[in-house]
């Protein structure tokens, strides 16, 4: 073990044990994998080259066949992908991607574009996410109710607004 302090306080700090360095440092770091003790500049795995740097590491396969991650940790690739195709639980129909249900979109339903809609809970892209954009039975039905309202957006903004109760609007007239 590397030493440390100074004369006036011999148990404080600790020399950095790289061979490069020997730093004596006043908050040092001991790494996790080779249990050696090293300044800010040399505690990472990669700075100091440990040999215990992945003992800690997880690894993860994911399968051709049905696109699922398969944890490998301890064990070669190839033994995980064996044991997962024997295990049943590899099943190549999941492989194919969920889309969006609109007609001519091909966009790919993930986590972060997915959007359910409120009405009919059909899940759509984010560009179809309101109900007028895709086959929804309330949201078609208030669209064409509009487009028959009027043509224009100010027309549909009148109906709705009279609709509310608003006994006039637009610009006043001058006496």
């Amino acid at each position: 073990m590397a030493g440390g302090g100074t004369e006036a306080f011999p148990d404080l700090g600790r020399h950095c044990q790289n061979p490069d360095c020997n730093l004596l440092d006043f908050l040092p770091f001991t790494c996790d994998g080779c249990r050696k003790v090293f300044c800010v500049e040399h505690r990472s795995y990669k700075s100091h080259g440990c040999p215990g740097s992945d003992h800690r590491s997880r690894r993860v396969v994911v399968c051709e066949a049905c696109s699922a991650a398969i944890d490998a940790t301890g064990e070669d690739e190839r033994a995980a992908l064996a044991r997962h195709e024997g295990s049943g639980d590899c099943d190549p129909r999941r492989k194919k991607k969920r889309v969006c249900p609109v007609r001519r979109c091909r966009e790919v339903l993930t986590f972060s574009n997915t959007s359910a809609c409120k009405a009919c809970g059909i899940k759509v892209c984010l560009k179809h996410r309101f109900p007028a954009d895709h086959s929804c039975g309330t949201g078609a039905a208030a669209a064409r109710a509009a487009a028959a309202a009027g043509g224009r957006w100010n027309d549909k903004f009148a109906a709705v607004l009279a609709s509310r109760g608003a006994k006039k609007y637009g610009k006043k007239e001058r006496g």
